[in-house]
C-alpha cells in the first residue's frame, strides 16, 4: 500500500469510527474501493466513488465524492452504502 491509499484508508476508518459506521469486513473489497479512490483522486483530483460514473461536471459530480452525497440515506435503508465501503456497525 503506498503513502496516498494509507493517507485515504485512514481518513475512511477515522471518518467511518466518528459517524459510528464500520468499514466492509472483507478486506479485499476495502482494497479495491481504497485503490479506485486513489486512482481518481490522482487522475481526477478528487477522490470520486469508484462505483458510480462521473459525467465531467464538477457541480454534478461534486456529490459523488467519497462519502458520497447518498451514503447516509443507503447506510440507514441497506446496511450498506452503495460500493459497500461503510457499513452500519
Amino acid at each position: 500500500m503506498n503513502k496516498i491509499e494509507k493517507q485515504i484508508l485512514d481518513n475512511k476508518k477515522q471518518y467511518a469510527e466518528i459517524k459510528g459506521y464500520q468499514l466492509n469486513p472483507d478486506q479485499k473489497i476495502v482494497d479495491i474501493i481504497i485503490a479506485g479512490l486513489t486512482r481518481n483522486k490522482k487522475e481526477k483530483g478528487y477522490e470520486y466513488c469508484p462505483c458510480r460514473p462521473l459525467e465531467g461536471d464538477l457541480g454534478k459530480d461534486r456529490k459523488k465524492i467519497c462519502p458520497c452525497f447518498w451514503h447516509k440515506a443507503e447506510i440507514k435503508k441497506d446496511g450498506f452504502c452503495h460500493c459497500r465501503l461503510f457499513y452500519k456497525k
